[in-house]
């Protein structure tokens, strides 16, 4: 554990003073892991050097209340800014809408907050604009997925301009969110924007913009509420780009637990290469639409020529590269998977005929990404005053469109670039893998690159820079220890641990069953019939149950196996949305049916089904990570080669923490009471499986 600074007389009696204050205007008692968590966050803030803090907070400790009162003050004697950062749109809605207000009124302390969200929740006014004053008889801009000429429906249009009369009548302010009907993503991504394809100030509409009257209050607020995505965008952009810069900045992770897979998808890299091709050829089609529109644009054509020809050369060897790729993925004739397979580079190494035809193939398409760079520059120029042949119309026209291709340019060249460069010994390989796809003209071959860790682009992006910050879930330890989350989220050697439990009493309102079964996961169907028995045997027809599976095929293949009076009880995953079930859920216990939840990993943590909604929880194995994964083999193999084990290095942890997690969907509060039942031998014969349970939470165990 790091030493503390020493802490600031005027600050603790600030921090203790808004506590005292709190506990008195809500006629709360004060809870031990409360004040504990309150002054490990403090203390640790205040470190030094390496102010970062990771405090795991059990359910119940009421960590949101605790890391504001300790992190507001603390920010604020420092003169730094609090960026609050989710993992879910709920939470983040809990804290702007109920919990930062609640903290206003009854603390004593003086603060200001806003909700900062990325471009892409917000409409972009340009592209409402030029979408409901296109002629829809003329050839449509390629502006989207695909790069397929636009064409609205009635339906589409209807939409498009109930939102326009909502947004300029004051009824709506631009964001998806608050629309009163959720808004399909088909719909959505015509009216929204990005960095490339946003003029900013050089925009006509930018006056009404909604992205940047919402931005407008994130420059004076103390605490901004933001989520994990838009921190790793802002880092990858280098800090500061819609969120204070990281130095000035005191950084709050909570669902924290979600940081590290988050930034190892934020900087993964794929490129499929029959759409590529595809869509080279739709950009070349596209420029030539543009020559055609602004054929006195001398600024703009002398790039014209340039570009077609890398185009054209980039065409010229995608198939080069497939013939290369395609025999890796040995299409068999009866497999009807979306994804045929997966073929994995051993320690991230490319072969050298593989590595040597994306070097080639990065050349033409980093002059397509540069000469694109050069035309967009040249359309924001003329977003600011006329250019010749440029009027600020066509400029407006064109600038979002070049800039996505831009885009999309600049993403194929970072994975050939990638590819291109050989693996280095010494530090943590990337996974690179082949995936087949379906797609129009035959199969479509995929190349990916993905950090089989997060540490290292944590460690240089946030870590190093950040004044301090705070990592909380309910779970950051596995098997009772933090090793596996320092591992992968790369939290400094000098970082402040704790451990806060949970006030509830589990063994006085939870019993953890572990019944004796006929068969072992390592025996699919004799144990999906066990699964099916012990769930008829075990669940109560007139209360609320969640089932948790690993697997599709064992939720399905148990849910055949059970009656038709116990199917009609099952809302599993797949036949409805998430929040569908919730909602139909809550219904039937309400009316005094029973109800049983059939979900997967997602319904295993962030689900809140207090009293009467959940008083049983069935996990039907040991929720171990789903083999052939292409970034878990990789990660397997190089844990592999540090001379550990990877079974006990990586998956026995991860699968602690997942079913931590599992468990916790229980017991939500101190009224809370129920059974846990795990269908697993191998927590009674195994030595991991002791291990295991001894991480749960402390139910009264039975075990048969």
């Amino acid at each position: 554990m790091a030493a503390s600074a020493e802490l600031p007389a005027q600050l603790k009696d600030q921090v203790q003073a808004a506590y005292r204050h709190y506990l008195e205007a809500k006629g709360y008692r004060p809870r031990y892991g409360q004040r504990l968590m309150i002054a490990e966050i403090v203390k640790g803030l205040v470190g030094g050097d390496e102010s970062v803090v990771v405090v795991e907070a059990g359910t119940g400790t009421g960590k949101t209340v605790a890391y504001l009162l300790a992190a507001l003050p603390t920010a604020k004697h420092f003169k730094k800014r609090l960026v609050l950062s989710t993992a879910t749109v709920a939470l983040q809605d809990q804290i702007i809408g109920k919990d930062l207000p609640d903290l206003a009124a009854h603390s004593g302390l003086e603060f200001t907050y806003a909700l900062a969200k990325g471009r892409s929740r917000y409409l972009c006014l340009s592209k409402l604009d030029q979408l409901l004053s296109q002629d829809q008889q003329q050839e449509g801009l390629a502006l989207y997925d695909d790069e397929l000429a636009l064409r609205l429906d009635g339906e589409q249009t209807r939409l498009l301009e109930e939102l326009a009369d909502a947004y300029v009548g004051g009824r709506w302010d631009g964001d998806r969110d608050s629309w009163r009907d959720e808004i399909a993503q088909e719909n959505w991504q015509l009216l929204t924007t990005d960095h490339r394809q946003c003029s900013n100030r050089r925009c006509a509409h930018f006056s009404g913009c909604c992205f940047f009257k919402a931005r407008e209050s994130l420059d004076q607020a103390d605490c901004i509420v933001a989520n994990h995505d838009l921190v790793l965008a802002d880092l990858a952009l280098g800090g500061g780009a819609v969120l204070p810069d990281p130095e000035d900045t005191f950084y709050v992770f909570d669902e924290g637990h979600h940081l590290a897979d988050k930034a190892v998808q934020h900087f993964s890299h794929r490129l499929r290469l029959r759409s590529s091709r595809s869509w080279l050829k739709q950009l070349s089609k596209t420029l030539a639409r543009l020559a055609k529109d602004l054929p006195q644009a001398e600024a703009l054509l002398r790039y014209y020529p340039p570009v077609t020809e890398s185009i054209a050369s980039a065409e010229e060897l995608l198939p080069e590269l497939l013939v290369l790729l395609e025999p890796l993925l040995p299409l068999e004739e009866d497999d009807r998977e979306p994804v045929v397979q997966h073929s994995r580079f051993a320690n991230g190494v490319v072969p050298e005929p593989i590595s040597a035809q994306c070097a080639r193939l990065r050349q033409p398409l980093r002059r397509v990404a540069v000469q694109l760079d050069s035309m967009v520059e040249v359309l924001k120029e003329a977003l600011s005053e006329p250019l010749h042949g440029i009027s600020r119309e066509l400029a407006e026209r064109w600038y979002p469109v070049l800039g996505r291709a831009l885009s999309r340019a600049e993403a194929a060249y970072g994975l050939l670039q990638d590819y291109a460069e050989p693996a280095h010994r010494g530090t943590v390989p990337q996974a690179r893998w082949l995936s087949r796809y379906p797609f129009q003209q035959g199969d479509d071959v995929e190349l990916c690159s993905s950090p089989i860790l997060a540490a290292e682009t944590l460690q240089e992006s946030l870590w190093n820079r950040c004044h301090g910050a705070v990592v909380t879930s309910a779970t950051l330890t596995a098997l009772g220890r933090f090793d596996h989350f320092q591992l992968c989220s790369g939290v400094p050697a000098g970082t402040r641990f704790a451990s806060v439990p949970s006030p509830f009493d589990y063994a006085s309102n939870g019993v953890l069953r572990l019944p004796r079964l006929e068969a072992d996961p390592g025996h699919p169907e004799e144990h999906d019939r066990v699964v099916a028995e012990a769930l008829d045997a075990f669940l109560d027809p007139k209360k609320g149950a969640l089932v948790l599976f690993t697997s599709w095929r064992q939720l399905n293949r148990v849910r055949d196996r059970l009656g038709d009076v116990w199917r009609s009880r099952i809302l599993a995953q797949g036949d409805l949305g998430k929040q569908e079930i919730l909602k139909s859920h809550r219904q039937r216990i309400d009316s005094g049916q029973g109800s049983v939840i059939f979900g997967l990993a997602s319904f295993a943590e962030g689900i809140d089904l207090p009293g009467d909604y959940l008083t049983q929880v069935v996990i039907a194995k040991i929720p171990f990570a789903v083999p052939g994964d292409p970034v878990e083999s990789a990660l397997h193999e190089w844990v592999r080669e540090q001379g550990q084990d990877p079974f006990s290095a990586i998956s026995v942890p991860l699968a602690s923490v997942r079913l931590i997690q599992a468990c916790g969907r229980l017991i939500r509060s101190e009224s809370d009471s129920g059974e846990v039942m795990i269908l697993d031998n191998r927590l009674k014969t195994r030595r991991y499986g002791r291990d295991l349970l001894a991480a749960l939470p402390p139910f009264r165990v039975v075990a048969e």
